[in-house]
């Protein structure tokens, strides 16, 4: 099978490079890092001109490209760390929508995410459920030609600075799981925000009596778990390209530190011990690679069940070893590493939350064995 990307793919990986190394260095980080909600208006905007908040959308709308295009672009913003919710507003909340939404949803909401102009998020887990999909409490009960949700939503991702949220409740009586698109402004709707711990935001939702009409509804009624969980998966391939390119950033950061700190005479580099260590990380980001390419490749396969087990794979190895190289990275720059002045322990924190980010590595080998029973 041929991994090269495309002349088209990699002009595309070169422009945000580009764009993050002249307009998202370290300095603009922290400058980003240090406003409300770790999020920059300029910086979504100039993504928005440069195509970027397309990536993975339908073509008539403005979009370009797919699964890969997203890796591409998710392992640059994996390296450059970039805090703006291009996971959450393009992967997550522009793929349901692309996927699901009413011709009229799409022709009216995917070029305002693609030109910068809305944000979303998804709003689906509840306090106390950690990674279960299914166990949904908020509910929604019909009243004359509308709905109206009760209930509460954690850790939304990006919901501080979200213009629209995707939130999910069960139907009564039915119980079924059904999507609804509402912006934060609803009465009713209730908001608490806050940061996370690497840097960016999340917020809480309580729900009393929100009332949204027929046209809230995504897609048809009682289909939000399987396009939920289609979505996550989208979710998961992305954040296996995201942390690829941390890796890969780290290491290229450990082996110029090695180089220039000098120890007993000599730099630090030169000692076998330390080569073999760096060795061994080179290694577990080169599988990790391989492991992000499974998932990207699986995003958009018609069987779920071999979606489900690949991806939850690739999210179980590339966790194990980002786990691995941040911690190498962390001890080979000895204190440094723990320092907020390097961007290695930025890095390491990013990591430990894509981990934690909808089902950590003991999570998706359950998901895994579980499969697995399923096909005896």
């Amino acid at each position: 099978m041929d991994f090269e990307l495309s002349a088209e793919q990699q002009a595309l990986g070169e422009a945000v490079r580009h764009f993050i190394a002249q307009e998202y260095d370290f300095e603009a980080r922290k400058r980003v890092l240090a406003s409300p909600h770790g999020f920059s208006d300029s910086v979504w905007k100039n993504l928005a001109e440069l195509g970027v908040l397309g990536v993975g959308l339908p073509e008539e709308y403005g979009g370009l490209g797919g699964p890969l295009e997203v890796m591409v672009v998710m392992e640059q913003i994996g390296a450059g760390l970039v805090l703006e919710p291009f996971l959450s507003t393009v992967v997550l909340g522009g793929g349901l929508l692309a996927r699901h939404g009413s011709a009229a949803q799409k022709s009216r909401l995917l070029p305002l995410i693609i030109q910068g102009q809305r944000r979303i998020a998804l709003a689906h887990f509840e306090p106390g459920t950690r990674y279960a999909l299914d166990q949904v409490s908020t509910r929604a009960h019909r009243r004359g030609g509308a709905f109206v949700l009760s209930g509460r939503k954690s850790a939304v991702l990006d919901g501080a600075t979200a213009d629209l949220f995707i939130v999910t409740a069960r139907e009564d009586p039915t119980g079924v799981v059904t999507l609804f698109v509402l912006e934060p402004t609803r009465p009713g709707l209730e908001l608490r925000s806050y940061r996370t711990h690497d840097g960016r935001n999340a917020a809480d939702l309580e729900l009393r009596d929100v009332e949204v009409s027929r046209d809230d509804v995504l897609g048809d009624t009682g289909v939000g778990m399987l396009a939920l969980e289609e979505a996550l998966d989208h979710a998961l391939g992305a954040l296996c390209a995201e942390a690829v390119g941390i890796m890969e950033a780290l290491n290229r950061a450990t082996i110029e530190y090695v180089k220039t700190r000098v120890q007993f005479g000599r730099p630090i580099g030169q000692f076998q011990a330390l080569q073999h260590r760096i060795a061994d990380m080179f290694i577990m980001a080169v599988q990790a690679r391989s492991m992000s390419l499974l998932a990207t490749g699986r995003c958009d396969s018609a069987d779920p069940a071999r979606r489900r087990h690949d991806v939850a794979a690739a999210k179980a190895f590339v966790g194990k070893a980002a786990r691995f190289v941040g911690q190498q990275a962390v001890q080979l720059h000895g204190g440094m590493g723990l320092s907020a002045e390097l961007l290695v322990s930025h890095y390491f924190k990013r990591l430990t939350l894509i981990n934690a980010t909808f089902g950590d590595t003991e999570h998706q080998l359950t998901v895994i064995a579980g499969s697995m029973q399923g096909q005896h």
